[in-house]
Order: C-alpha cells, then structure tokens, then sequence
C-alpha cells in the first residue's frame, strides 16, 4: 500500500472514534463500562494523532513506513477495527432515537459483544504504540499476529453460526416430523431392549433365514410363534441389529409395534405415517415431501388421507437404496376395518419399485400365514440357552436361599428350562412364582408343581391369581381394581392416570393427592402381572395373553368393575374444578389437561 494513504485511514478512524466518543458522552446513567470504553477510545485517539504526525512528517522512504502502511491495508487492523466501531455505531441514530443507545449500553448490551470491542480497541492501541517506538520488524510482526487473531476469532464465530443455524433447523425439522405421528414407537423399542439379557436372540440373528433375508433385495420374512413365545422380544433384538449395523444415509429402518389396546389408533395411514417419521427423523434432507404434505394440510386444516401419507412414503423410501421394515404382532392389529389388509398391501406396493425388506411377527393365525405363504419362514421360539440366561438374569429378584446357593440355582434353571418348552412368557411367570418363597422345601415344593404342556399358561395365571388372593384384603382389593382398570381400559393408560383413577373416591368434590398410591406398590400387589414402560410411563399387562385370561375371568373375579370404572369417571368430572364450565380458548384447555392429569382418559 502506498504510505501516502495511510494518513487518509488514520484520520478516517479517528473521524469515526469521535463520534462514536460523542455519543457515548451524551448517554446518561450508564453504567461504568461505559467510562471504560470512553477512556479506551480517547487513549487511543491520542496514540492515533501521534502516529499521523509521525506519518505526515518523516521520511516515507524509510522501511519503517511500509510497515505502518500494513495498519491500512485492506481488512487490516485499521479496517478492522473500523468494523468494530460501526457495529456499535449502528445502534446508535441520532434525534430521538439517541434514547436506543442508553438502553443498549444499560440494559441490552451483552457482555461478550463489549468485551470483544474493548479486546479490538486494545489490540490496536498495542499496534500503534509498537509503531510509535519505530521498530519495524516487531511492528510487522505484531501486525500478522493481529490478523491471524482476527481471522481465527470470524472462523470461530462463522462456526457458531453456522451451529446456531443448523440447530434452528433441526428444531423446525423435528417440531414437523413431529406432527406426522403421534406414535413413539421407538419410546416403545427402548423399553422392550432394555429388559434383554446380554445374549438372548442371537440364535435369531444368526439364522440362515435371517442372514438371507439381510441380504435379499425385497425379501420378506415372516416369523410366527406361539403366544408367548417371545416374538416382541425378538423384533426389538432385531430392530436394535439393523439400527446398530446397517441404518445410514443409504439404508433405513422403519418399525411398528401392534398392540392390542390400541386398536383405535392403529390406522393404516396412522402405520405408516410412523414409518415416514421414523426415516426422515434427524435427516431434513430427505424430509422435502414431508413438509409439502404438512404445509398442504395445516393451511386448510385438514388431515392427510391414506393415499396422500402412502405417497409421501413412497417418495421418502426412495431416497433411499434399501429399508428395512419389521411389523411386530400383526395379530394384534384388528382387520374388521381392513387395517391390517391395507397395511400388507401398501407393504407390498413398496416393494414393487424399491428394495424394500418386510419382516412380520404373528401367532399362527391363517387368515396372516396366507398373506406370507410366499416368504421365508423362521418360527420363534424360547431356546434353552434364553431362558437360561433369563433366569440368571433374574437371581437377584429370587429368595435369599436360592441366591446363596448356586446348586439350587442350576437347579431352578433346569426346572424351568423344561417347564417352559419354547414359551419365553413362562419363564417369567413361574420366575414370579418364586419370589414369596422362603425356604429350599418350599422352592423346590413349587418347582415340581410347575405347570407344563398346552395348559402351561392357563395355570401359571392361575397361580398368579392365588398368590394374589393370598395377600392382605387391600393388597388383594387393590390389585383387582389395578387389573381391572388395565384390562377394560378403552386404551394404554399412563401411571399418573391410574394413579389418579384409584385415588378417586366416591362423593368427594376434589382429588386428594394424599390418596395416590405409589407405582412400586402397584408392581408388588399385581403378582408380576403388569409391566410399566419407563420409556413412555404406559402401565402394561404383561402379555396379549393376560387380557385375555383376564377377560375370561373378570365376571367371576371382580364382576363389580365396569360400573366402579363408571363411577370412578363421572365423580372425576363432577369435582367442582371442572364447575366453571368450558375453556375459552385452546391454550386454556392445554393448561386443565395438564393440571388434571385424568380429565383426557376420564372425559
């Protein structure tokens, strides 16, 4: 840069320091950053005039002066710091607006935004006294320095943008995505692996028929079982393998837990708009076709249909090479709408056109083998080696004479083993069975009465149902209606809500919290019965095969309940919270369901 100009940017930056000082000056009751950034500004004002001069009068042919010249060159100090100053002087307008700057500098000036002005005011106060003591190579070198500094401070800042954007991205994305479905089934996924025993399934996964279906462009494999033989284990073993192995920008996996107290929500398009949500979840990339849809529908106020949901599916499947899709329970999605029909169907048009792989799970139901009479085939069933590993996964839960005695340990292993013959439920059930037993008599007493054959099951929940009869009368009352509660349930309930259900008593105007039983209680009273799902707080019955045991013995065991259950919610409706009538607005009903945690499932 020609040393002539370097006079023109120091009078340019001392030009801007003036008014930028007069501004400062002029704001009232500031607090003492601005007194600060004041005597900065003055300081180096001084130091500025001083360098001019020295510029204006030596001799430019010494190296001295092409040293200073770099202060002025382009996005150098002088420029640099000349953008600090004009950050700040933008907030400042002069006239009525002057007030804006006192505001600023008060109450809305961040810290980090004025150290890094004061940071920039005494980097180039240290330039310029560098220059003034004339010593060239230290001024050069400062000067490189300064930019390096600079540029590795915009690279750092660039990046934090960059972040924030992205993030306000994926927040938009995820708030979208979650629109499309209201179905957590991975919430469900991380409740059913997390009770897995290191090790169980592996015969599954190392399958002939499972590594061929792996590795079949538009295979499906479909794997029956008998109730209670552990196939939603095996999905969630299966879905946490493909998840783990082989998702990534080229592969994807989709999935579906069909649940028998869900029917109402199991939909079709409601299914596979879980599966669209799970393949562009974290990827906004793909997630085009999804937004088109949901602008579509939320301008009009409308909700996609079938076709509209399948599309959306189709052209997100597409995006990528292959995907993997597992259906668990197909049996537990009822078909006298058509549901599990149009479900299959839509299936199969995926994988017409893309490489699609369909993995299903059912009971032997034949109206569901004939839809798979062309697939493969693996049947599910509790190996020796799973249940072995259940039951010493299950020690600690055990009397104190079985932990303390390793031989009586092998021997429950080999009883149960036995007993269960491939039905993982049975496992667990005569597991429980164990538990009130004190002495080796009485264990070993109840490991020859286990139950066996076709009626296994029948007599394990038999005995459950002693066990539970056995206890204290409000131990056994309040097992009936926890059970009762679950079993006519319209749909899965909550633990807050069953709490609030039994603590709801008859003629009272309001809900004592002091009345709620606590859910570890409820898990001890139920005989092993029901399960609560961490992931998404659901209270569960154990299996599809307790409701139904349940359901042939509830007007023999507690044929009081529907009308208690009745009861129960119309005094919860009647409490003089709920006398002021209806909400004004959607925000107002948002804040009573919130508060009233009953007030959804009981209305």
């Amino acid at each position: 840069m020609d040393p002539l100009s370097v006079p023109a940017s120091i009078i340019a930056v001392l030009q801007l320091s003036a008014k930028v000082l007069a501004h400062i000056c002029d704001v009232r009751d500031a607090p003492k950053e601005r007194s600060h950034c004041e005597a900065e500004l003055s300081n180096l004002s001084a130091l500025l005039r001083a360098l001019r001069d020295h510029v204006q009068t030596g001799d430019l042919s010494l190296p001295w002066y092409a040293a200073v010249a770099e202060l002025a060159a382009p996005k150098g100090p002088f420029d640099q710091f000349k953008q600090a100053l004009e950050g700040l002087q933008n907030k400042i307008t002069d006239g009525s607006q002057l007030k804006k700057l006192g505001e600023t500098l008060v109450w809305k000036f961040k810290k980090g935004e004025f150290t890094s002005i004061l940071l920039r005011i005494e980097r180039l106060k240290s330039l310029v006294e560098i220059a003034l003591q004339m010593d060239h190579y230290q001024l050069s070198q400062a000067i490189k320095d300064d930019t390096n500094f600079v540029r590795t401070r915009v690279s750092a800042i660039q990046s934090r943008v960059d972040e924030i954007q992205q993030e306000q991205v994926n927040a938009k994305h995820s708030k979208m995505v979650g629109r499309i479905s209201p179905t957590d089934y991975p919430a469900q996924q991380s409740d059913i692996i997390c009770r897995r025993q290191k090790g169980t399934g592996q015969w599954f996964l190392d399958a002939p028929e499972f590594t061929k279906w792996l590795g079949e462009p538009k295979g499906t494999l479909f794997c029956p079982g008998i109730p209670g033989a552990g196939k939603t284990m095996v999905a969630a073993i299966v879905i946490d393998h493909l998840l783990k192995s082989v998702q990534s920008s080229s592969s994807g996996v989709a999935y579906v837990y069909c649940n028998y107290k869900a029917q109402d929500e199991q939909e079709t398009s409601n299914m596979l708009a879980a599966m669209v949500k799970q393949l562009v979840q974290g990827r906004p990339s793909i997630a085009e076709p999804v937004a088109r849809l949901h602008k579509k529908h939320a301008n009009r106020g409308t909700k996609p249909s079938l076709k509209g949901i399948f599309g959306v599916l189709r052209e997100v499947v597409a995006k990528y090479s292959t995907v993997y899709i597992v259906i668990d329970a197909l049996d537990e999605c009822r078909d006298s709408d058509g549901a599990r029909s149009q479900l299959l169907a839509r299936l199969k048009d995926l994988q017409v056109g893309q490489d699609v792989r369909i993995m299903a799970t059912a009971r032997f139901i034949p109206e569901i083998e004939i839809e798979f009479q062309t697939a493969m085939k693996l049947e599910i069933q509790a190996s020796d080696e799973d249940v072995r590993r259940y039951v010493a996964g299950q020690t600690h839960r055990l009397p104190r004479c079985i932990q303390r005695d390793p031989a009586l340990q092998a021997i429950v292993q080999d009883k149960l083993v036995e007993a269960v013959d491939g039905m993982f439920l049975l496992a667990r059930l005569h597991t429980d069975s164990l538990l009130d037993k004190r002495t080796v008599k009485e264990v070993k007493s109840t490991l020859a009465r286990l139950s066996k054959g076709s009626a296994a099951l029948q007599g394990a929940y038999d005995e459950a149902i002693q066990r539970i009869d056995g206890q204290l009368d409000r131990d056994k009352e309040l097992a009936k209606r926890v059970l009762s509660w679950i079993t006519y349930a319209r749909r899965p309930l909550t633990t807050v809500e069953l709490c609030c259900a039994l603590a709801v008593e008859p003629g009272e105007t309001k809900l004592d919290p002091e009345n709620m039983p606590d859910v570890e209680d409820l898990l001890s009273v139920c005989a092993g019965l029901i399960i609560v799902d961490q992931e998404s707080a659901i209270v569960r019955l154990l299996h599809y095969t307790t409701q139904e045991y349940l359901e042939r013995i509830r007007d023999t065991w507690y044929s009081g309940a529907p009308l208690d259950i009745a009861s129960a919610c119309l005094t919860y409706l009647s409490f003089d919270l709920f006398k002021t009538g209806s909400c004004s607005s959607n925000r107002e009903f948002e804040e009573r369901l919130q508060e009233s945690r009953f007030l959804n499932y009981a209305a």
